[in-house]
């Protein structure tokens, strides 16, 4: 009898253990095999990478390319020197008026500026409610169209793939077939495009010098040329990379990279920002014989707005600057 129960007990025991290692092993089996379907990269007809889709940069680099600490997008001292306050301009904004900390996208963590071009930037800083192309509702330009906070949409075809950022309805087609060199100057810049394997690589000149590459004024001239590098890491994810050459401005080329994000929701679109309409009390509502913005008053304060222009001045109309050097 003793033995029975003894043999009863092993065999439930085994297959309790059987039971048990079967469910680990479950565990350690499905999530890669779930892995190995949601990483397949989807393909075109004749076997490059399908980026079709809407995309979005999930970083701080609009703000600042390098690595940078929380600070007022426009301060002033406060009560110590070296400890800035939120400026007049942007006081009742309270903790929106901060640029977030954010780590970097560029390799090195170093833009490598001439001397006179380093000085630039810091004016640029200084000045950036009156200079940031962003806030005018310029063409953001390339690469910073890439990572601007608000998503992106590719669509793909065999010889053309076009890409169409929600702000400012802001395009650009990369040829991937033999086109002709731009002849003028254009905001987003003229692309063309190759395959590297499953990498896409992207020329891309012929810009204006009138565009950042982010809010903390880094700039550049009408010399840029910009080398993307579009590689797939998995069905929703891009590796992208941009390598930014401009003899005019920097000691050097120099290069960022950041992953791009699938947008997964199930409604995902990109929605219409006419922000050349809103700017547009901003650029020209001084031209008004009326103003319409002159003065605004909140429980805690009153903000008063008084423009200055000089006659013959060029920002009475426009207002972008030119990141060429000074004659």
């Amino acid at each position: 009898m003793r033995n029975r129960f003894g043999r009863v007990v092993t065999v439930v025991g085994l297959a309790v253990m059987s039971v048990a290692l079967a469910f680990v092993v479950s565990l350690v089996i499905s999530p890669a095999i779930g892995q190995g379907q949601g990483s397949e990269i989807p393909r075109t007809a004749d076997g490059r990478p399908d980026f079709s889709g809407i995309w979005q940069a999930n970083n701080t680099a609009n703000w600042d390319l390098q690595d940078h600490v929380a600070r007022p997008i426009v301060s002033q001292s406060g009560v110590y020197p070296d400890v800035p306050v939120l400026a007049a301009p942007v006081l009742a904004l309270g903790s929106i008026g901060w640029v977030p900390g954010g780590r970097g996208v560029v390799e090195g963590d170093e833009i490598p500026y001439q001397p006179w071009a380093a000085e630039r930037k810091r004016e640029n800083v200084d000045n950036w409610l009156d200079r940031d192309p962003e806030l005018f509702c310029y063409l953001p330009g390339v690469p910073r169209v890439m990572y601007m906070p608000v998503p992106l949409q590719i669509f793909q075809g065999t010889s053309k793939i076009m890409i169409i950022s929600e702000f400012a309805n802001a395009q650009r087609t990369i040829h991937v077939d033999e086109v002709e060199q731009y002849p003028n100057e254009a905001w987003m810049g003229h692309s063309v495009g190759r395959w590297e394997g499953d990498t896409l690589v992207v020329d891309v000149n012929s810009f204006t010098p009138y565009t950042w590459f982010d809010r903390s004024g880094n700039f550049h001239s009408d010399a840029l040329t910009v080398v993307e590098r579009y590689t797939p890491i998995d069905r929703n994810a891009i590796q992208y990379s941009a390598t930014i050459e401009d003899p005019k401005v920097f000691t050097r080329p120099w290069t960022i990279s950041m992953p791009l994000y699938r947008r997964l929701e199930e409604n995902a679109q990109l929605i219409d920002f006419r922000c050349i309409e809103m700017a547009e009390e901003t650029l020209y509502g001084h031209l008004r014989q009326e103003p319409l913005v002159t003065r605004w008053e909140g429980q805690t304060m009153i903000v008063d707005i008084s423009r200055k222009f000089e006659v013959g001045d060029a920002t009475v109309y426009e207002r972008h600057l030119s990141g060429n050097p000074p004659d």
